[in-house]
């Protein structure tokens, strides 16, 4: 199975002829250049300001629109998201098709696959800003924040993942209310997968020269808006 979840041999298959090659190269354009990191944040950001306003424009989202991706895609962002229900990323940020390069996972976290998916994005299809979501009320986290003995009943699998929450969490102040507890965890954990996607061996050195910026942010579910961390 080829790692991206298509045999090789079905690959080949789907792959466009010789023949057909000229006639695709002339219905599509040029790839635009890769978009500047403040630019994508700034498209994030008024997305996000449509959503909180009710000023939803669902852009890019047409027949004619869909049929020009088929050749190729160009999204201007990659996203580390929860998998929770109520944070649909391409929604929260008024994005359409092609526009985002989404990942998710319960408790956003960037373990060997996420990473993966996150480099493939930067070194394959020139994305340069790469956020990292996390939302208020997140299951994951408030699961991950309960004691080794509240959590052993839950399958081998769930209790790997909030392992890799866990370590986020032990810099939490002692006494904190129910709520703000998890409140801070949920940043806390946003901002360790941060520091993971900034550390990888492929990242790390565009990360240090700014031609990749991996940011972190809060969705609020309460309000829709999209809270940026700061450093």
């Amino acid at each position: 199975m080829h790692r991206w979840g298509l045999p090789i041999a079905l690959l080949f298959l789907l792959a466009p002829t010789p023949a057909a090659r000229p006639a695709l190269a002339a219905e599509h354009h040029a790839a635009p250049a890769a978009v500047a990191p403040a630019e994508a944040q700034a498209r994030l950001e008024a997305g996000n300001q449509r959503l909180v306003s009710g000023k939803l424009q669902y852009p890019h989202s047409d027949a004619a629109w869909r049929a020009g991706l088929i050749g190729s895609q160009h999204p201007f962002a990659t996203i580390l998201g929860c998998s929770d229900s109520r944070v649909p990323l391409e929604r929260l940020f008024d994005q359409g098709f092609g526009d985002l390069f989404v990942i998710r996972v319960a408790g956003n976290v960037a373990e060997a696959d996420e990473l993966g998916s996150i480099e493939y994005a930067a070194n394959h299809l020139g994305v340069r800003f790469v956020l990292v979501l996390g939302h208020e009320q997140c299951g994951a986290v408030s699961a991950a924040l309960a004691s080794a003995s509240d959590r052993a009943h839950e399958a081998s699998d769930i209790q790997s993942l909030l392992a890799h929450i866990e370590p986020a969490l032990t810099s939490l102040p002692a006494g904190l209310e129910p709520a703000e507890r998890v409140h801070r965890a949920v940043e806390a954990n946003v901002r360790q997968s941060v520091r993971v996607l900034r550390g990888s061996p492929v990242l790390k050195a565009r990360v240090d020269r700014g031609d990749i910026v991996v940011a972190g942010a809060v969705y609020e579910l309460e309000t829709g808006r999209v809270r940026w961390l700061r450093e």
